[in-house]
């Protein structure tokens, strides 16, 4: 027994996972499947990394890409729709469901954390809260989204931002906390 779990014993704090034994065998044989067929795969094989998430549970169209680099925690809580996109090195810590919609796409080094801790509480538990990204969405680089956010169609959020509270269609946000700074709209070429 380690010094801290003595000290959380001697204060009748339980350590225990909140994941089930077979939530953590199917993420440590994920793990395998990452290190050794997705995450050495060429960068243009997505349907191959697409193939490979859906055999764990993935929901993910013919025409999503994740590249390779990017880390999944959980693929059966993972859907994204046509055309969605995770760029090399976003972090999807799906603990709780992920959805991401058409046409949108998460940049390099961006991080979506579906789960918190209750910090009031001294065993600490973990809380899953869904992440919802809607359709035509970008998220720059290294932008965070936190738990339990809904970021409406059509929004981009600009790099490094962190994004703690659902923001609304058709904006450009940014900042820490990410806040809408202008609508989005289109160019039309004559």
């Amino acid at each position: 027994m380690t010094e801290r779990d003595s000290h959380y014993a001697t204060h009748g704090i339980d350590t225990t996972s909140p994941h089930g034994f077979g939530n953590r065998v199917a993420r440590f044989i994920w793990a395998l499947a990452y290190r050794l067929l997705f995450r050495p795969s060429p960068r243009n094989m997505h349907r191959w990394r697409n193939r490979l998430l859906r055999v764990f549970g993935a929901k993910l169209h013919r025409t999503s890409r994740v590249y390779p680099r990017a880390r999944i925690w959980a693929p059966w809580n993972l859907t994204m729709a046509e055309h969605a996109c995770l760029g090399d090195d976003v972090d999807c810590y799906c603990v709780a469901p992920i959805t991401i919609g058409a046409s949108t796409t998460v940049s390099q080094y961006g991080y979506l954390c579906a789960a918190t801790h209750d910090y009031k509480d001294p065993r600490h538990p973990l809380i899953p809260m869904p992440i919802t990204i809607g359709a035509q969405c970008w998220l720059a680089a290294d932008v965070f989204v936190g738990p339990g956010v809904s970021i409406a169609d059509g929004t981009v959020v600009g790099a490094r931002s962190s994004v703690f509270s659902d923001l609304p269609e058709w904006v450009v946000a940014m900042g820490t906390p990410a806040k809408p700074v202008g609508t989005r709209e289109f160019r039309h070429e004559p």
